[in-house]
């Protein structure tokens, strides 16, 4: 055995501690050398993106770890099954795909797994500091604990990400080591105006075209205000890493590992700097859709999972710009926000307007949407890169308040001058 393991390592891949465990053990070894990793390092926590339903192979794997025993050994939330539990009237898909996306969900809860379901588990109180090891899957709660917490991780996967749970090991490669944190490729701001730099409709549209431009390199951004929130940082890892591999990205002045250029490159010269113009942004933009703006059929928000603070923006605009009853209107949050709206009042406020509000899962994951045809229109970069191949519908990208008022009229309403130049 070419990787290096603790006694504690050798008696799980034994068998000492169960079935489940050696299971485990004998996939992350192989996963090891398959890496180039020497040795495995102990993680703290886990998120687990295996628990959605994609296929039989992923519920025998989860009972057959449950059959031989299997328990977390670190702190473990789950991602957004193909259910909302709470509404299940949503789900349109057969009974027996409901069925085993219900007996996968339970599976992962009897090893012991927090029963979260959201993508957003930073948002849901599952917070790694900086530094701290980790193993999660799911690409945008990658990049957002690796960029914006400073934790670290690899992009784990379905099968592994709850190997690494059960033992509370990982290999030591990747992302979790320094040399393969430094900044690579520099992308500086250029004459954006205030207005556009404080929008959230950057956010998606910086990080598609950053993911699809820098490969494997880790990229470092120039320009984003210090007050760059949170909500802005999320929007922006899930679009680079629906676009490329991007598990981490440096913000100069803004994420944690970036307070200066210097820093965010360790101190040496980057690959390549590029300069980033309104006009470049407008045309990555024009790209997250694939018809011309007219009808829309569907809104869809909520990828990663709509936040309170997303909330707070969207009620006020609802109020004023009700959807047509001919335009479905769909977000998806997670358990804890929707129980805040609800006690806000919020939540009856949207209903009764015409939102349906979604927990547990995704409109591009599982089938929830009634529309089956025409275009849907999105804030989300990871929507609108999804959503023509997994729903067959047409997309169109939009800030929120676009969709908003686009849902209202029954076709894409745009503001004139979002996009100019600073």
């Amino acid at each position: 055995m070419s990787v290096e393991l603790s006694d504690r390592d050798r008696a799980r891949h034994g068998g000492e501690e169960g079935p489940a465990a050696a299971m485990s053990m004998r996939i992350l070894v192989a996963m090891a050398e398959v890496y180039g990793a020497e040795r495995l390092l102990d993680v703290s926590s886990a998120h687990i993106d295996g628990c959605l339903y994609h296929g039989d192979s992923g519920l025998d794997f989860a009972e057959r770890l449950v059959a031989g025993g299997g328990r977390v050994a670190v702190p473990t939330t789950l991602n957004v099954g193909a259910l909302d539990l709470l509404h299940p009237e949503n789900f349109r898909g057969s009974p027996q795909r409901a069925e085993r996306a219900r007996r996968l969900m339970s599976a992962y809860e009897a090893m012991g797994c927090q029963p979260s379901w959201t993508c957003a588990p930073y948002q849901a109180g599952h917070r790694p500091g900086l530094g701290e090891q980790v193993a999660w899957a799911e690409s945008n709660a990658i990049v957002f604990a690796n960029s914006v917490l400073g934790a670290r991780t690899n992009r784990y996967g379905d099968f592994i990400d709850i190997c690494a749970a059960l033992t509370g090991r990982a290999p030591a490669c990747g992302l979790h080591l320094d040399e393969n944190r430094r900044g690579e490729r520099v992308y500086r701001l250029s004459g954006l105006s205030p207005r556009l730099l404080a929008s959230a409709v950057l956010a998606p549209v910086l990080g598609y075209h950053v993911g699809a431009d820098c490969g494997r390199e880790v990229p470092v951004i120039v320009g984003l205000p210090a007050a760059t929130d949170e909500d802005f940082l999320k929007a922006l890892g899930a679009a680079a890493s629906s676009s490329g591999s991007v598990a981490l990205f440096h913000a100069v002045g803004v994420t944690p590992e970036a307070p200066t250029l210097e820093a965010a490159l360790h101190g040496e010269a980057p690959t390549a700097e590029l300069e980033l113009t309104a006009d470049d942004l407008r045309a990555t933009a024009d790209r997250l859709s694939t018809v011309p703006d007219g009808e829309i059929a569907a809104v869809a928000l909520g990828s990663p999972h709509f936040s309170l603070a997303e909330f707070e923006r969207l009620v006020p605009l609802v109020e004023r710009h009700a959807p047509a009853a001919r335009v479905e209107f769909v977000v998806c949050t997670h358990r804890l926000v929707l129980a805040a709206i609800e006690a806000r009042g919020w939540a009856e406020l949207l209903r009764e307007a015409g939102v349906r509000l979604v927990v547990d899962t995704c409109v591009v994951v599982t089938p929830i949407l009634r529309t089956v045809r025409g275009a849907l229109m999105t804030s989300s970069g990871k929507f609108a890169h999804y959503t023509q191949s997994n729903t067959g519908l047409e997309v169109v990208y939009g800030s929120l308040e676009e969709c908003v008022r686009s849902a209202a009229a029954g076709r894409v309403w745009r503001d004139p001058e979002l996009w100019g130049s600073g």
